[in-house]
């Protein structure tokens, strides 16, 4: 009777035919998710339209921008989101709700103002520009919903990849500097598989961190139950306000919001929704993980510059805590540039994880080939005594 495999062949065995599988879409998955840590900046560059905007260039006022958008797009009568850039240069404004993209899952009208000119000088659809195209393939696939849980659960199979990969490789005791070092004068493949592990563990809490988060993100249905079955999570209130005839300007609610927290910088503007909506400042506290996405809001009548209701981004649940922190460590913002750049190296680290394993694999499996060739073509020998 032949004898088991031990557990950690096993792992070696899990380890490897995960790797040649789905580590296919990890690489891929890492590939696309590097081009997206810069992806405004990207996009920014393939413009000529936005190049060409003075990136010192500010507004007058910040009304004069919803002006612009309202005078220019006056059948859009929903909500337009403005995005603040500290930086200057072209607006960019997302609608929510274009009837040209009724049905898709998340299909907003993109454009951007110019300023000085106060007029919209570039306008197109969700996953029509390259960047948004990339950022639809790498997190649904370009397949809306069922892509997006497809790739939540073959993230958790990622997880389970790296997983095997440490336990498989995992040192028995006084073996560590044998397992640490990089054998420079061993044969090829061995030199294959030192890169190949020596990889996997410098980048091993990078590709934990991207790789858990990314799952996250992409269940959301899924991962939010959880949290809130341990922490009450922020439910966003939809206030409402009387129609009124007279209304104040974006910039009056502006320095508002800035009074009940001074210490935040002004991110995004939301305008009504409708007749009877709120105005939304959204704005980014110290110590948020997200400059771009922040959970700091205060919602206004436009009417009458009441406070309808707010949100301390950083006074939270630690549910909400964890939810929040999720799409800047995903995407490295929550720790500037350096956890950018990191988030870029995490998304290549799989690609050389994959080379390196199949390269390997493939030269194992030709020396295993050409061994059982030798065998059998050697001529039969003739037993002695005869």
């Amino acid at each position: 009777m032949a004898a088991r495999p031990s557990l950690r062949v096993t792992m070696r065995r899990v380890h490897l035919w995960l790797g040649l599988t789905i580590g296919v879409l990890f690489a891929f998955a890492g590939l696309t998710g590097s081009l997206l840590v810069f992806y405004p900046e990207i996009d920014a560059v393939l413009s000529p339209v936005l190049r060409a905007v003075p990136s010192e260039a500010r507004p007058a006022s910040w009304q004069a921008v919803v002006d612009t958008l309202h005078r220019e797009h006056p059948a859009r009568t929903g909500a337009w989101r403005i995005e603040v850039s500290g930086e200057g240069g072209a607006i960019p404004v997302r609608y929510y709700t274009p009837k040209e993209t009724t049905g898709r899952a998340f299909a907003p009208l993109l454009a951007w103002v110019d300023p000085v000119r106060l007029t919209t000088i570039r306008t197109g659809f969700w996953g029509d520009t390259l960047v948004t195209w990339i950022y639809d393939l790498h997190y649904r696939l370009l397949l809306e919903e069922p892509g997006g849980i497809a790739m939540g659960i073959a993230g958790i199979v990622m997880l389970v990849l790296l997983a095997s990969g440490i336990w498989a490789w995992w040192p028995r005791a006084g073996g560590w500097w044998r397992a640490l070092r990089f054998k420079t004068y061993a044969l090829p493949i061995r030199r294959l598989y030192d890169w190949h592990k020596l990889t996997g563990l410098a980048g091993l809490i990078l590709l934990l961190v991207v790789t858990a988060t990314g799952v996250m993100l992409d269940l959301p249905d899924q991962t939010r139950p959880i949290i809130s079955s341990v922490s009450t999570l922020y439910q966003t209130p939809k206030p409402a306000v009387m129609p009124g005839s007279t209304r104040l300007t974006i910039d009056a609610l502006i320095m508002r919001a800035r009074w009940r927290f001074p210490d935040a910088a002004l991110a995004w503007i939301e305008t009504p929704a409708t007749p009877t909506g709120a105005v939304r400042i959204n704005l980014a506290r110290p110590g948020e993980p997200s400059r771009r996405f922040p959970r700091t809001n205060v919602w206004f009548d436009p009417h009458d510059g009441r406070i309808l209701a707010v949100c301390d981004g950083r006074a939270e649940s630690s549910g909400d805590t964890v939810l929040n922190w999720l799409h800047p460590l995903h995407g490295g913002e929550a720790f500037g540039l350096t956890g950018r750049l990191l988030a870029l190296v995490a998304g290549i680290l799989p690609m050389i994880l994959f080379t390196t394993g199949f390269m390997r694999w493939s030269r194992h499996r030709d020396n295993s080939e050409r061994r059982t060739l030798a065998k059998f073509a050697r001529p039969n020998e003739r037993p002695r005594g005869t």
